[in-house]
């Protein structure tokens, strides 16, 4: 089954204690699709400007990515500049300009509105909200979101919320969104706007799964070498949509499979700058991984 997902294209300049990159690849929409990639086709709408080098095209092809969504327009490309302390779990923006970002009205192609799985990564949720207008009628819709638009446009969220089955977030905007410091019950107030799941990120704590009376929780893989936490969240939401798509399962269970297999993505991109560890990652310890974390899990009933 494929996968429509709607978001940024973008040049990230990260500094961490670890180590920088300058100019590199990265945006919500790349994340997303190099992770799902590996289980599912992918339907990319985004913007890039005339800055965008064809290396970069030739990545996402490379990744069997559809790119026919990609508008190039005139302008410079969406940047992004930050910086990580010891805390990798905050990042500190330094800069971000939108560029051709800024003006980004999505034309979904005519192919790609039958997509049976939509993603709608980190924009404007009336940017979001137009998107659904123009596919139709798909099975299961995702979408993730950020404080700027809790804060600015939380009438719009709320809205948007009323026609996604996956809310994806992370548990600050969680805390603040519902108005909520406990995200047990965080997570009920935004079941009521909609979602008939929650899922709240929690960086190196793993994840938190509300759905109707059930809560899964799903731990971060403990690592010894992480270089760069920038795309994480996207890594995780395009692990967890392309099983779910993979499999054409979005019950419980599967779900709770899915978070896993997110989970092992997110591992995977923290390993390195960018992209970089997903040019070299391979199916095979994708699932080497999945089984580690099964057994990170695992105790006896009594």
């Amino acid at each position: 089954m494929s996968i429509l997902v709607v978001g940024s294209v973008a040049f990230d300049s990260v500094e961490t204690p670890f180590g920088k990159a300058d100019n590199a690849l990265g945006g919500s929409a790349t994340y997303f699709s190099t992770a799902a990639s590996y289980f599912s086709e992918i339907n990319l709408v985004a913007v890039v400007g005339e800055d965008f080098p064809e290396e970069h095209i030739d990545f996402l092809k490379d990744k069997g990515i559809d790119i026919k969504g990609l508008q190039r327009v005139s302008g410079k490309t969406f940047r992004w500049q930050g910086r990580y302390d010891y805390d990798l779990n905050e990042a500190h923006t330094i800069s971000t300009h939108l560029n051709v970002f800024e003006r980004f009205k999505p034309e979904i192609p005519e192919n790609y509105k039958e997509s049976p799985y939509v993603f709608l990564a980190n924009i404007d949720p009336d940017i979001q909200w137009n998107v659904l207008e123009q596919v139709k009628k798909p099975k299961f819709v995702a979408c993730d979101t950020m404080n700027f638009w809790i804060e600015g446009k939380p009438d719009a969220l709320k809205r948007l919320l009323s026609r996604v089955d996956l809310f994806v977030l992370n548990e600050g905007e969680a805390r603040e969104f519902a108005k909520e410091p406990n995200l047990v019950k965080a997570a009920k107030r935004l079941l009521s706007y909609g979602p008939k799941t929650i899922i709240i990120k929690r960086g190196e704590y793993g994840a938190l799964m509300f759905n109707g009376n059930s809560i899964f929780s799903a731990p971060a893989y403990p690592l010894e070498s992480i270089f760069d936490p920038t795309g994480a969240g996207d890594s995780f939401a395009g692990g967890l949509m392309g099983y779910l798509a993979n499999t054409d399962d979005t019950g419980e269970s599967n779900i709770r499979q899915a978070i896993i297999f997110g989970s092992v993505m997110a591992s995977f991109n923290v390993e390195d700058f960018s992209l970089n560890r997903m040019k070299s990652l391979s199916l095979k310890e994708i699932h080497e991984r999945y089984k580690k974390f099964k057994q990170l899990t695992h105790f006896e009933d009594i």
